[in-house]
């Protein structure tokens, strides 16, 4: 397979106010994205495992080692998403962002144990992607639930996939939500 990644888009940003409020600590979040080709887009292949074998074990350690050293700080939330091109299927990009060999190096370069949350969607070159962040060792701590925004103006291309990994320092500023459930009766689950 002759498949490659055109380029690799960063980006960082610092929250010190919100709310009109400093932030006693800035909420710091970062974000790696490699826009990749796709050698299945405009065909149907049974067989996905060749595009992951291809891709996984460079993107997983690439994005995951990049967010790390853009945040500068430890991990509390991370997360994961993913565009496919107009000529890709949604499935091609769910098959690297749920692959073990993509999620285990991301989740090390983070230090996190929790599953990774993701998003996945087919759309034109330019689209907004919401990498869904939650925490780092427990997905039921409220206060880092959050999405990191991302955009590539030039992909992915009709033939191209975008893989992103997004990561933030803290929790929302200011988060005054109750613990997970805590609003719920004792007789209801979540």
């Amino acid at each position: 397979m002759e498949a490659r990644i055109r380029k690799v888009v960063t980006m960082t940003e610092e929250v010190r106010v919100e709310g009109e409020k400093e932030v006693e600590n800035p909420w710091r979040l970062a974000g790696a994205a490699a826009v990749i080709e796709n050698p299945y887009a405009g065909r149907f292949v049974d067989d996905l495992n060749p595009l992951l074998d291809h891709y996984c074990a460079d993107l997983g350690p690439l994005l995951g080692d990049l967010v790390a050293d853009l945040l500068g700080a430890p991990a509390e939330a991370f997360g994961k998403a993913g565009i496919a091109g107009l000529d890709g299927e949604v499935e091609h990009v769910a098959g690297i962002l749920h692959n073990l060999v993509f999620g285990n190096p991301v989740r090390k370069a983070l230090g996190a144990t929790s599953l990774l949350p993701s998003t996945e969607k087919r759309a034109t070159a330019g689209a907004t992607i919401d990498v869904p962040l939650k925490h780092v060792h427990d997905h039921t701590v409220r206060s880092h639930h959050q999405t990191y925004e991302m955009r590539v103006p030039d992909a992915p291309r009709d033939n191209e996939l975008l893989i992103a990994v997004a990561a933030a320092t803290t929790g929302r500023p200011h988060s005054r939500l109750g613990e997970f459930a805590s609003e719920a009766p004792a007789d209801i689950t979540a």
